[in-house]
Order: C-alpha cells, then sequence, then structure tokens
C-alpha cells in the first residue's frame, strides 16, 4: 500500500507535492551549496574582495613612496659625496644650513 501512495505521489503535479512556485533551479542542493560557498568566500572569509582590493591600494601607495625614498636616498648619497670631497660644498652647507660663520663676518638673516 505504501508504494502505492509514493507512486502515485510521483504522477501528481509539481504543485500537489508542495513545491508550489520554487523554480527548479532553486530546488538544486548542488547550486545553492555553490552559491552559499561563493557568498562566503566573497563577503565573508578573511581575504574576502574588499580586503583584497584595499591592501592592492596600499601596495600601490607603498611602491610610490618607496620610489620617493630612493629618490632622496640618491639626492643625499650625492651631497654627501659633494662634502667629502669638495670642501667649497662643506662651507656652503656650514653656512646655509647651520648659520656658521668666519670670526671677521657678521651674518644678518632675512626671512
Amino acid at each position: 500500500m505504501d508504494t502505492e501512495n509514493n507512486i502515485q505521489d510521483n504522477n501528481k503535479p509539481l504543485e500537489k507535492r508542495g513545491f508550489i512556485g520554487i523554480p527548479s533551479f532553486l530546488r538544486n542542493k548542488y547550486l545553492i551549496a555553490i552559491i552559499c560557498f561563493g557568498a562566503i568566500l566573497l563577503f565573508f572569509d578573511k581575504n574576502d574582495v574588499f580586503t583584497q582590493i584595499d591592501r592592492k591600494k596600499e601596495l600601490q601607495r607603498l611602491q610610490q613612496s618607496k620610489e620617493h625614498y630612493i629618490q632622496e636616498v640618491e639626492a643625499l648619497r650625492k651631497i654627501r659625496q659633494g662634502l667629502e670631497n669638495d670642501p667649497n660644498t662643506l662651507e656652503k652647507l656650514s653656512r646655509e644650513k647651520y648659520l656658521m660663520k668666519r670670526d671677521n663676518e657678521d651674518v644678518f638673516i632675512i626671512q
């Protein structure tokens, strides 16, 4: 008798079996699992999409600052080389930056 009811249930239209208004692709358990897995990866993982975008922006910012500091280091190396080799450069730097003067000079600072 049970098998007759099961056979009769399978022959009934979907509306009578309790699937009213649910499309067939939403009843697929594999599709639901894939959608849930994708949502977890996109929004709830520690390496989600938004975090990756922020990290790429930070990487670009850090690369720009790296280039800036490399240029500054090169400029400072040139200044150091000039200070080691040329006494006129040493005197110029000491007068401009540290306001040093010779014994018989007066220094006036105009801002």
